[in-house]
C-alpha cells in the first residue's frame, strides 16, 4: 500500500518556513544554509541547521541534529509517525538516518541533482529493499529554499573573486616598488 501525506498544503508550507528559519541560523554562522525540523502530532520536537564548518565534522548536517533532538524529546530512537522537513533534498547519510530512526514522512524544499537521495540521484527513502520506507515529497517552498542556497553560493564566489582581484592588485603594487 502506497503512503500519502495527510498534511495540508498550508501545514507543509508552515513547517518548511520553520526549517528555513533554521537555515537562516546556519547562514548567520557562514554555514551552508540548510535547516531541518522534526514534527510529531503537529508539534516541532527537533530542530537543526548545518554546522560542518564550525565543528569541522562531516556529519554535522541539519537533519542529524533535528533527529537527535527529536529522539531526546520523546525518549525513543524510533520517530514513527514523525515528519521531517528539510530545505534541501537529503544526502545519503541523512536519508539513512531517517530510515534508521523510522521517520514516517520526509518533505524537502530544493532538489539536489548532485547529491540528493530522495528522488534526484536515487530514492533511498522509498526503496523497498529496506525494512522501513518513508513517504517523500519534494518541492515544498522550492523557490525560496533554492534561492537561499543560490544567494549564499553567489556571495561566496563574489568574495573569492574580489579577494583574487585584491591579491593581484597588491602583487602589482609590490612589484612597482
Amino acid at each position: 500500500m502506497e503512503k500519502k501525506s495527510l498534511l495540508t498544503k498550508e501545514e507543509k508550507e508552515f513547517f518548511m518556513a520553520e526549517a528555513l528559519r533554521e537555515a537562516q541560523k546556519a547562514e548567520a554562522l557562514a554555514e551552508v544554509p540548510i535547516g531541518a525540523i522534526v514534527v510529531l502530532d503537529g508539534e516541532i520536537i527537533g530542530r537543526g541547521h548545518n554546522l560542518r564548518e564550525d565543528s569541522q565534522d562531516a556529519t554535522a548536517h541539519a537533519e542529524i541534529f533535528a533527529i537527535k533532538e527529536a529522539c531526546e524529546a520523546i525518549g525513543n530512537w524510533r520517530l514513527e509517525r514523525a515528519q521531517l522537513f528539510v530545505t534541501l533534498e537529503p544526502c545519503p547519510m541523512c536519508s539513512g538516518a531517517m530510515i534508521l530512526s523510522r521517520v514516517d514522512e520526509v518533505y524537502f524544499g530544493a532538489y539536489d541533482p548532485k547529491g540528493g537521495t530522495a528522488g534526484s540521484l536515487l530514492n533511498l527513502l522509498e526503496d523497498e529493499r529496506f525494512n522501513h520506507r518513508a513517504y517523500v515529497e519534494g518541492g515544498i517552498l522550492e523557490e525560496t529554499c533554492g534561492q537561499q542556497l543560490t544567494t549564499f553560493f553567489k556571495g561566496i564566489r563574489s568574495r573569492k573573486k574580489l579577494a583574487k582581484k585584491l591579491a593581484k592588485k597588491l602583487q602589482e603594487d609590490f612589484e612597482k616598488d
